[in-house]
């Protein structure tokens, strides 16, 4: 475990990779838009790295179907005592041959409902979660943890849906979600590593909101070269398939520039060269500044980790 000061050091020295590089790893965290229904084409290109999908709902996107990306249906949330035919719903893409291997559980339930949590008292969850996930098992499918948010509290809240389940939630792999700097997202997935590390990780959703170009470049190409060297972290997926002019972690983070273009994040991500095509914001939400702060809070409160 290296000091806090040394981890700078070492990450800040880092060289910022521009070559193309390519992971079946990678997957695609899927945010349709009516508008610009053709941005699809650039999923779905089997020239593509891109093995999975999800689209935080249980049933598969019909714009991804020729794709041949493995599809992941999600829980995003639930209200206590009523079923939301999750479990139904995977039993029957299973009955009728889809191959549905892993399931995620609820979304961001420690984050409130206006920056996209699902906002679920850990015991309301844990009574889903038996309900509706864990019958799963029996079928043969993987159970993602709840993937709480990278905020301090996400780990406590796991803690207590735990607590709650009593023994009788159980899951295969980890998903993680992380909207902060390089030195919080590696201590982050230390701190997770340490909590769980029999399990398998997923970086579900990840980015640097609200960057200058050259800042968010380096982190996407740092941590990209950061999975794909973690032997634990099987699955990613970058939160940035949409276009520069319609993204809440700023325009630095799309993968599309705001005339559907791939910038050089979005190719690079695909596997591709450098394109050139720069995001540009005129109309670009920034409501994720929130988040930008959990990586250097993080690193101070658990201390750093060091990179495996």
């Amino acid at each position: 475990m290296l000091p806090a000061t040394l981890l700078t050091i070492v990450i800040s020295s880092s060289p910022l990779l521009v070559h193309a590089t390519s992971s079946t790893k990678r997957g695609l965290c899927y945010v349709p838009s009516d508008e610009h229904a053709s941005d699809d084409d650039l999923w779905t290109a089997s020239s593509t790295p891109l093995t999975w999908y999800y689209n935080y709902q249980s049933t598969p996107s019909s714009a991804l179907s020729s794709s041949g990306l493995t599809f992941v249906p999600m829980l995003w949330g639930a209200t206590d005592g009523v079923d939301s035919g999750f479990y139904s719903a995977v039993k029957a893409q299973l009955d009728a041959g889809e191959a549905i291997s892993h399931v995620l559980g609820f979304n961001e339930p420690d984050g409130e409902s206006d920056t996209g949590g699902s906002d679920m008292p850990a015991a309301v969850a844990a009574r889903a979660w038996q309900a509706e996930l864990e019958p799963l098992r029996a079928l043969g499918v993987k159970l993602g943890a709840p993937a709480v948010t990278g905020s301090p509290g996400g780990l406590e809240w796991l803690d207590a849906f735990f607590e709650a389940c009593d023994g009788g939630c159980a899951v295969d792999f980890v998903p993680v979600h992380w909207y902060g700097n390089f030195e919080g997202l590696a201590s982050h997935l230390g701190q997770v590593r340490e909590r769980f590390e029999n399990k398998s990780i997923w970086v579900t959703e990840y980015n640097l909101p609200d960057a200058e170009l050259d800042e968010t470049q380096e982190f996407y190409n740092m941590s990209a070269e950061y999975f794909d060297r973690l032997d634990y972290v099987t699955h990613y997926s970058l939160f940035g398939a949409f276009r520069s002019d319609d993204s809440n972690v700023g325009p630095n983070g799309a993968m599309l520039d705001s005339d559907g273009d791939l910038t050089d994040i979005g190719s690079w991500y695909l596997g591709g060269a450098a394109t050139g095509n720069e995001p540009d914001s005129a109309s670009a939400k920034l409501g994720a500044a929130a988040f930008a702060g959990w990586g250097v809070l993080l690193v101070a409160v658990a201390g750093a980790w060091s990179l495996l």
